[in-house]
């Protein structure tokens, strides 16, 4: 593990011009800047140098720890923090972006930031480039209103590696915080969580994820001579619908129930006269907190050898998970951001722990996360959208959820 920088005493002036932006600058201005930056994992694009300067100005101390790691790309992240006592509120997100994919393909430059009719296009708008802008933003609009002098300390821990490997990203930045004495009382992460208005959801947990490669083991030979060989595919066919056939659960107060879905069984032959050799799957499951991988491949392997019996030969791989299912419970800071999305919105979010995995898996060890963040419709898609509004509507849900988290005269 390599660090470029470590944590100053006083703020520190980037090497790298960022593109020009003030500390005055709206939710708006601060996204159209983030999405001109073309930081596709594991590029910095000049996203983590504009966060850099605008946090800088305003007074956080920066710094910018590039990590490395075998077989992986080195990755540059950001840490920063204003206050020194506490509590701290701890904003956590990400600025890389998934490639855009045909760039033709898009109304306008997937990394112009242009506006059409109130809305403002480009990757990275929702997931999470206008997260990290809302964030910024209200920080920035709650310092000034009420000086930097608050009973606490505000940090951003933002990564370069969420849609990458998640290797050189936030678990080592988490590390490298923590080693310097930083630590944080409760964490908001910027994710996209509204299925299709904003104020709908709040991730309060995520589900684990564990993936399988299966093998059955045969004998190739002619297909007209089956005696002579021994096909896989009965075999697989056996071995799968074992897995599938009964529920992993039902389900707990806070989660839905464990899903396993096979992504792909394939035996690679060309050839109609000839049985294989082997046939393969591939196999995915999304499991709630009830599980661990150790006591879900365990149930996995009970279930194929009672399936296999003597009849079938089969070898399981289960790759290493960092993905494991964790709840943050239903607590004051829970109803603190709810009361300000429902302040700002009028509804009362759903607490939720669906969807995919995301970097709170590893925040969850160092503090109570929850994520809250903009409509996530377009994320990864051709012509990635949010509406200017919800930029402004969700900066204003977290100023109000600053000066909750931090009263005057406390």
């Amino acid at each position: 593990m390599r660090e470029q920088a470590d944590l100053p005493d006083h703020p520190r002036a980037s090497g790298r011009r960022a593109p020009g932006v003030s500390v005055q600058a709206s939710p708006l201005d601060l996204a159209q800047a983030l999405l001109r930056c073309p930081s596709v994992t594991p590029e910095e694009g000049g996203a983590l140098a504009l966060l850099d300067r605008v946090l800088t100005e305003a007074g956080f101390s920066v710094a910018r720890p590039v990590f490395s790691e075998p077989g992986t790309p080195d990755v540059e992240n950001l840490y920063a923090r204003i206050g020194s006592g506490g509590p701290c509120l701890l904003f956590a997100g990400h600025t890389d972006v998934v490639p855009p994919g045909d760039a033709a393909a898009w109304r306008s430059g997937p990394f112009d930031g242009a506006m059409a009719d109130g809305i403002l296009y480009g990757r990275g708008a929702v997931d999470m480039k206008g997260g990290i802008a809302c964030m910024l933003a209200a920080a920035l609009r709650f310092l000034q209103a009420r000086g930097p002098n608050f009973s606490g300390s505000i940090a951003f821990l933002v990564t370069g590696d969420e849609e990458g490997p998640a290797v050189n990203g936030t678990v080592k930045l988490l590390d490298w915080a923590k080693a310097r004495g930083e630590r944080f009382d409760h964490c908001l992460l910027g994710e996209p969580t509204n299925p299709s208005t904003l104020g709908e959801m709040i991730k309060i947990g995520r589900r684990g994820s564990l993936t399988g490669k299966l093998t059955v083991h045969g004998r190739q030979g002619h297909v007209a001579y089956p005696h002579r060989a021994e096909n896989p595919i009965p075999g697989m066919l056996r071995l799968a619908s074992a897995l599938a056939a009964d529920p992993l659960d039902g389900g707990t107060a806070h989660f839905d129930a464990s899903n396993l879905e096979f992504t792909t069984i394939d035996v690679g032959n060309k050839a109609t006269n000839v049985i294989p050799a082997d046939a393969r799957a591939v196999f995915n499951i999304r499991f709630n907190e009830g599980w661990d991988a150790e006591t879900l491949g365990a149930e996995i392997r009970r279930r194929l050898d009672a399936a296999a019996g003597n009849a079938v030969r089969y070898t399981l791989d289960l790759a290493p998970s960092n993905s494991p299912a964790f709840l943050t419970r239903p607590d004051a800071f829970v109803d603190l951001v709810s009361d300000a999305i429902a302040a700002e919105t009028g509804l009362r979010p759903t607490l939720s722990t669906t969807g995919g995995t995301s970097d709170a898996r590893f925040i969850k060890d160092a503090c109570p996360v929850i994520e809250f963040g903009l409509v996530g419709e377009t994320m990864h898609q051709v012509d990635e959208c949010v509406p200017v509004a919800d930029l402004e509507r969700l900066t204003a849900i977290y100023v109000r959820m600053l000066d909750a988290y931090f009263p005057t005269g406390a």
